[in-house]
């Protein structure tokens, strides 16, 4: 099959635009994938419109055993550089919230932007291929695909984590990163629906599709103010997502139903100008109907009037249901996750390169490394910039091959 300047096996985000890159800076440039098609996971993303940075993009909202490891890459390839590059193709976008940029059209048009990219660089994409093994030589690698062998001097591994393996996601970035020495730190799925317990869930699962803005806050204080979704199978939605990346296994989440009144304040209020009214009928203008019968059903709530109410009592109330506690049962798992938690430990890597410290020419870029972003947007400018600063790297490393 040849050989290459440079080997890159994932054609995702951070796969495809790290190629490109180095393609059109002259170096020959293979792409290998074991899917149908380019750009899966990013066909699927934003609800099919592909949210493809943030505006708000800061090291703090990555997870990583080393915190410090993504500020390097954030800092040289930003959000402003891809969106440059989205304009300079007019894709239409548009905020959505909270400094989130999804197409106007269709995520297709961030996969069509990559391999127009790509092609500029004249790079090579081989779909369907099976990378069963890869070698170390004195010169570089062996890769062997599907029964032919590849030689190139640098090889990227751009394969992604666990999540969505619908898609097609495998271990294979984790298993060459221990082929070759690398710590991989464990890894869970993330961004990802809870499950509850199954009182609970028979309980809160009549509310399946209601949505209510709110604020979770983790057992580490970590919280997010955004909106949580009821579901047939537990908890969802935008504040469960974030959140689920900072749940540890047995541990409570606090859910604020309420979060821009003082509800204590206000039942207190209500009890002087509307004694006879009953409580559920108060929390009912605030909080869905049916949601307020399953706490009274479930002897959460008294079904009394205000005037009923003691002071102590009313303070009960508010805090049931601004510091509601949950527990969940787990989450959903990789099925759904948005996400892979962990992965190839950034210790073993240079945080300028994104080469493996003790093998040359090996790099590893996006969701396999161990540097996990928010929800919206912010692992898409992981993988760009991630992309970047490995594509640099491999610029300025003179080349024997071709």
């Amino acid at each position: 099959m040849g050989s290459y300047d440079t080997v890159i096996i994932g054609a995702g985000a951070a796969g495809l635009f790290c190629a490109s890159l180095v393609g059109q800076a002259g170096l020959s440039v293979l792409v290998l994938d074991n899917g149908k098609k380019a750009g899966r996971k990013i066909l699927m993303s934003g609800g099919g419109r592909c949210n493809f940075t943030n505006m708000y993009i800061e090291p703090s909202a990555y997870l990583s055993e080393n915190p410090h490891f993504c500020k390097s890459a954030l800092a040289r390839y930003t959000q402003w550089d891809f969106i440059e590059l989205v304009q300079k193709h007019n894709i239409a976008y548009h905020e959505k919230t909270l400094g989130q940029l999804f197409c106007d059209d269709s995520a297709q048009q961030i996969v069509d932007l990559l391999l127009t990219e790509c092609q500029k660089g004249k790079v090579s994409v081989r779909l369907r291929s099976e990378v069963t093994q890869i070698e170390k030589t004195d010169v570089g690698f062996t890769i062997f695909v599907d029964g032919k062998t590849i030689t190139t001097p640098s090889v990227v591994i751009a394969s992604g984590g666990l999540s969505m393996p619908g898609l097609g996601a495998t271990p294979f970035g984790y298993k060459v990163a221990e082929q070759f020495g690398l710590s991989v730190l464990p890894t869970r799925a993330g961004l990802v629906p809870f499950t509850l317990h199954k009182p609970q869930l028979e309980q809160l699962s009549q509310l399946s599709g209601v949505a209510v803005p709110a604020i979770v806050t983790a057992k580490n204080g970590t919280s997010f103010k955004e909106n949580i979704l009821f579901t047939h199978r537990g908890l969802s939605g935008p504040a469960i997502l974030q959140i689920s990346s900072y749940w540890q296994a047995g541990e409570y989440v606090s859910i604020n139903l309420l979060p821009s009144i003082d509800l204590e304040s206000l039942l207190q209020e209500k009890r002087q100008e509307h004694p006879n009214q009953l409580l559920k009928n108060t929390l009912s203008r605030l909080l869905p109907k049916r949601f307020i019968e399953i706490m009274i059903e479930n002897k959460q709530l008294p079904d009394v009037s205000l005037t009923q109410l003691s002071n102590e009592r009313i303070t009960q109330i508010a805090t049931l249901l601004q510091e509601w506690q949950v527990q969940p049962n787990g989450t959903e798992g990789y099925r759904t996750a948005e996400v892979t938690l962990g992965g190839v430990d950034t210790r073993a890597l240079s945080s300028k390169t994104m080469e493996a410290t003790k093998v040359k020419g090996l790099y590893f870029i996006g969701e396999v490394v161990d540097v996990t972003g928010w929800l919206g947007g912010y692992n898409f400018q992981w993988a760009w910039s991630s992309a970047y600063a490995c594509a640099q790297s491999l610029i300025s490393t003179p080349k024997s091959t071709n």
